[in-house]
């Protein structure tokens, strides 16, 4: 199964594929979709719409998982944050893929086992699971994190009968 972890964001969302056959993980790639700061909203909207589209289309992933978004001090990023969380849970379910969303103390504690883990040991955790792996930078870290994080999930509701 092709899964493929999402971390939205206006500026850099990033993405990342991993494998699963079993138990066993494997990176298959990771980067991050950029917009232009001084464009407008909907048009860095679009742009994230478009580059995400082309990435589901190339890669043809059989599930995606994206981060649940959290609230910043600043109530305007937040309001940005969840507007490119829609584009990016519209773009995977357009695809009729099953798509998880997932909090991200919970990615924290399936990856490095501790729900308030830092960025850098999230980073070292991906790194160690998918050994030999080049990640384009952390937010693409993150969407490694939350792609394993999904197969974590689906194969225990394989293993636990009723388990979803």
């Amino acid at each position: 199964m092709l899964i493929l972890g999402l971390d939205p964001g206006l500026g850099t969302t990033g993405w990342g594929l991993v494998r699963a056959e079993g138990n066993r993980l494997s990176h298959v790639a990771n980067g991050q979709i950029r917009t232009e700061a001084s464009e407008p909203l909907p048009r860095r909207l679009v742009a994230l719409d478009a580059a995400l589209a082309t990435l589901l289309a190339t890669h043809a992933p059989d599930q995606a998982a994206v981060e649940e978004v959290f609230v910043n001090t600043n109530p305007q990023s937040t309001l940005k944050l969840g507007q490119a969380r829609g584009v990016v849970l519209l773009g995977a379910a357009r695809t009729g893929i099953p798509v998880g969303e997932y909090a991200a103390r919970l990615v924290k504690k399936a990856v490095v086992g501790v729900g308030n883990a830092s960025k850098d040991q999230v980073h070292a955790m991906v790194a160690r699971l998918l050994p030999g792996v080049r990640i384009a930078g952390p937010d693409a870290a993150d969407a490694l994190a939350i792609a394993i994080t999904h197969a974590h999930h689906v194969a225990s509701a394989r293993r636990i009968p009723g388990l979803r």
